[in-house]
């Protein structure tokens, strides 16, 4: 179980751990009275925390920079403990720290009392899904074990997590230092009947075993063998939840496919039979289904993920440049990747000066943020209170990791940016007195938008550009243009960046209402193209139309390509068949070789 410890600086997080590690036998041997000898040496008074906070620089400063990670076991389980660090410039250390938290040990100084990083940790591991919360009142020997002043701060620090929506599981007056109610119960506050720290641990409750949950497989790649007549097509990734077996059928999210376990592939072992939750391992599958990385693989029987592209999420905010409305973002999520815009900012609190606002336009830096957000195209995921390792995210800017955050709530099956866009697009388009019937008498054929494709390298663009040649000799108004035209052409900034697929076919998209509305038969080719893809220039060419012609293996669930051809030998006959589509769907009255 992950427990994360947070505070005010020098609230005496580490003096915590470093007391529960040194009575409870877990420290390395010898490594109590090395540090201690240490702190003799240097005429410095011995510290538990010493214990953990093992550079040399933050020994000096005697403060914890970095988030410190220690392992014991009790007779109820396995633990890692995480000390995360309590100065305001190490936020974004202590987020990552408790991003990976079931449980939190929140330290507070009794004699010193509620500072503002006890409030902005309190919040923290609120926002970041951690529910089941204990305070501990330390330093009681510094306030002489007064059973008044641990209710007092009990009371007041319970009113305000009660106005973050946090309930804690319990409070323990402690002093680290001393001993008092960390691994046994206090001589010194008879007053206290509740848990130690120890036996609280052993009292929060655990979401059970990875192994135990349901499967969860997200897909970072697909490897294919080929040499010594070795086709396999292996789907490799790391296995986040759960356990699956050979022969078990599988679905992948979000494109819907399904198949059947062949076989589990790893790296120098005996050939298994089963895989579990923190295993790199490699599936072949019984149908040779395409599968591009970032879906998530999950057994059929096992309760489902979520799949959408508008969710909503608290996050928080650790960007140099504020989150806007207008800016895209990428966004991580196991293995996928996925243009992400904030659709809308529902509340924020300042983390500085805990500041509430339900006006803002943007997130600033430390800005804790309810928000809802939308992805270009569907993602797979679950709600961080059903599942830590498919529902927390993180987001990027320019490289840079700048927020990371927890989904509360699927928001998806209303209108998607993509179709706000069009229908914005749409009440703003002006046109000439021009008819399309004018433009059809004058051009002898219907306007239509041609998508071709396919795998890389099997001869795509060279039809594209044979039907264009074709139907310009025969008398119509055609145009084909490539993908490429659209990255080194109309937007050379696209070459600067990550390959944005969405933001091309958008792009071509978009030329394609243009070009389809001017009468004309625009045509244009496109790699692998799937269900997401062709929904989406459907979309960006409406009203009009669009024919999609599919060249060996479908990459399509759901879609049904207008004409789908298992190879392409002769490009010649080929052009004949899409020919008489054309003239069976009436876009073009007859044409010649």
């Amino acid at each position: 179980m992950n427990i994360v410890i947070v505070g005010h600086v020098d609230h005496g997080k580490s003096t915590v751990i470093g007391r529960l590690l040194a009575d409870t036998g877990s420290l390395p041997e010898g490594r109590l009275e090395s540090v201690k000898e240490s702190c003799r040496k240097n005429s410095k008074p011995f510290e538990y925390a010493f214990l953990l906070d093992a550079l040399k620089d933050e020994q000096a400063q005697g403060i914890t920079i970095d988030t410190a990670r220690c392992f014991f076991k009790t007779d109820a389980r396995d633990y890692i403990i995480i000390d995360a660090p309590g100065h305001i410039e190490f936020l974004k250390n202590m987020i990552s720290g408790a991003s990976r938290a079931e449980a939190a040990l929140l330290v507070i100084d009794a004699q010193e009392g509620i500072r503002e990083n006890s409030k902005r940790h309190g919040h923290m591991v609120s926002m970041l899904g951690v529910r089941q919360v204990t305070v501990l009142v330390n330093k009681m020997d510094l306030v002489g074990y007064r059973e008044a002043d641990f209710e007092a701060l009990k009371a007041e620090y319970t009113e305000y997590l009660r106005q973050i929506d946090v309930e804690p599981v319990s409070f323990i007056p402690v002093s680290a230092r001393e001993g008092d109610n960390i691994a046994d119960a206090s001589e010194h506050m008879p007053w206290y009947s509740g848990p130690t720290v120890l036996e609280q641990l052993d009292r929060f409750s655990s979401g059970g075993r990875l192994h135990e949950k349901p499967f969860r497989f997200p897909v970072q790649d697909i490897y294919k063998f080929t040499q010594s007549g070795d086709d396999r097509r292996i789907v490799a990734g790391t296995i986040a939840a759960g356990k699956v077996l050979i022969g078990e059928e599988v679905l992948f999210l979000p494109s819907g496919k399904r198949s059947v376990i062949e076989s589990i592939e790893s790296f120098n072992t005996l050939p298994k039979g089963s895989a579990v939750a923190g295993e790199a391992t490699g599936f072949t599958l019984s149908t040779q289904i395409y599968i591009r990385p970032g879906e998530i693989m999950v057994r059929p029987s096992d309760p489902q993920p979520e799949v959408g592209t508008r969710f909503r999420a608290n996050i928080f905010w650790v960007g140099r440049v504020p989150m806007s409305m207008e800016k895209e973002y990428k966004l991580k999520l196991g293995t996928a990747r996925a243009t992400v815009k904030l659709a809308e900012i529902v509340s924020t609190l300042d983390a500085s000066d805990l500041r509430y606002s339900r006006t803002k336009r943007q997130l600033d830096n430390r800005d804790v943020g309810e928000c809802i957000f939308e992805t270009t195209r569907p993602i797979a995921f679950d709600l961080a209170s059903e599942s830590e390792t498919t529902g927390r995210f993180v987001i990027v800017d320019n490289y840079e990791i700048a927020g990371g955050g927890i989904i509360l709530e699927n928001l998806s099956g209303g209108e998607s940016i993509l179709e706000r866009h069009i229908r914005e697009r749409e009440s703003h388009w002006e046109t000439g007195v021009v008819l399309t019937s004018d433009r059809e008498r004058a051009n002898r054929h219907r306007s239509k938008f041609i998508v071709i494709t396919g795998r890389p390298g099997i001869g795509k663009r060279a039809l594209a550009r044979e039907l264009e040649s074709m139907l310009f000799r025969n008398r119509c108004s055609t145009y084909y243009l490539g993908m490429a035209a659209i990255e080194h052409g109309l937007d050379a900034d696209l070459r600067l960046h990550e390959k944005n697929v969405e933001e091309r076919l958008r792009r071509i998209g978009e030329l394609a209402r243009i070009m389809t509305d001017a009468g004309m038969i625009f045509i244009t080719a496109v790699d692998d193209a799937d269900d997401y893809d062709i929904e989406a220039l459907k979309l960006l060419n409406a009203p009009n139309e669009i024919l999609v012609v599919n060249v060996g293996q479908s990459d399509f669930y759901r879609t049904r390509p207008d004409l789908h051809l298992e190879a392409l030998e002769d490009i010649a006959e080929t052009i004949d068949i899409i020919a008489d589509l054309l003239i069976s769907r009436e876009i073009i009255v007859d044409y010649q070789i």
